[in-house]
This record gives C-alpha cells, structure tokens and sequence, in this order.
C-alpha cells in the first residue's frame, strides 16, 4: 500500500478536492441539504474555518482553515464523508472489497490536497473555487451557481456580485475530462 505523505501544520490553511466514486453521479447537489448537516455536525464536533466552498453534482473544492494547535483535516473529511453517505439509501453497486471493508461506494477513498502557502496562494485557490462552476459549464456567470460560498463573500464585500463577469467554458483548465 502506498505510503501518502501529507504535511500537517496545526492551524495551517488547505485546499481540498473531494470527489464522488462514480463522476456521472450528482448526488452532492441532489442531496445538498444532507452534505450541509454532515459539515455543520463536523464543524461542532471538531472547529474549523470555511474561508471557501464550492459543491459541484460530482465533486466539491474548499479552503479550510483549522484551529491554532490542530491539524487533523482528514478526521474532518472522514466524518463529513460518513456523516453524507448515512443519509443516502444503500443502492449502489459494491465490489467484494468494499463489502468486506464495510464501505459505501459514495466516496473516492481519498482525497487532494494542497497546503496554502502564502496570501496569493490562498487567492488563487478561493478564486479557483468560485470559478470552478463556469469553468465545468454549468453556469456562465459565478453568481448564478447556488452551492458556492461566494454569496456569502460577496454579502462581506469581499467580491463584488459580477465577479469574473461572463465567462465562456471554452480553453484548457488542468482537469482530465
């Protein structure tokens, strides 16, 4: 098995790719209300900052920051993960290792992430976020998408409403299709 490094900073910033197992799958929206209790109960139980979050059908991208002294991000995820796939019926189709391991076949075991480095850094991965919907074409404009924590960053007067304006999905953005 492959040994992950991942660095851990307590209080550090991250930016975090989560995906569904099966891509073709939209159950991040078509249950949003279920993901929302799952990071809120999460957020109870174990503080942390959301500085960004974008929730797509199969995926979703967040900035998090975690309290001075902490650095347990993948607890974090575990429990939002599990937290998510209890709510849901058991109809997908599972593989006799998922059965043997007592996994749902909701999840990507794993998940990305990057450490923030600095403040352009962290600009570059909020904004990344916020974009992430033009850019998949499900909307052309970053305020037409409702699953974004862009509507409360603009309520803050930390983006204006027409942020990134109009915008086209056309040209190479870094992810496989």
């Amino acid at each position: 098995m492959p040994n992950y490094r991942r660095a851990f900073v307590a209080g550090g910033c991250w930016f975090f790719t989560v995906n569904l197992l099966d891509r073709k799958q939209r159950l991040l929206v078509e249950h949003i209300a279920a993901l929302r209790a799952a990071v809120a109960a999460t957020r109870r139980d174990y503080a942390f900052a959301i500085d960004a979050f974008v929730v797509l059908p199969d995926h979703l991208h967040a900035v998090w920051t975690l309290p001075d002294g902490d650095a347990d991000f993948s607890m974090r995820w575990r429990l939002i993960k599990t937290r998510f796939a209890k709510t849901l019926p058991k109809t997908e189709p599972l593989t006799a290792v998922q059965i043997a391991g007592r996994e749902r076949g909701i999840w990507q075991n794993r998940f990305w992430e990057h450490l923030i480095r600095d403040e352009t850094d962290y600009a570059r991965h909020v904004e990344y976020c916020y974009i992430n919907p033009v850019k998949h074409g499900y909307v052309t404009r970053v305020l037409d998408w409702p699953h974004s924590s862009f509507h409360r960053d603009v309520e803050a007067g930390l983006f204006p409403e027409d942020w990134a304006g109009e915008s086209s999905t056309d040209g190479d953005f870094g992810e496989r299709a």
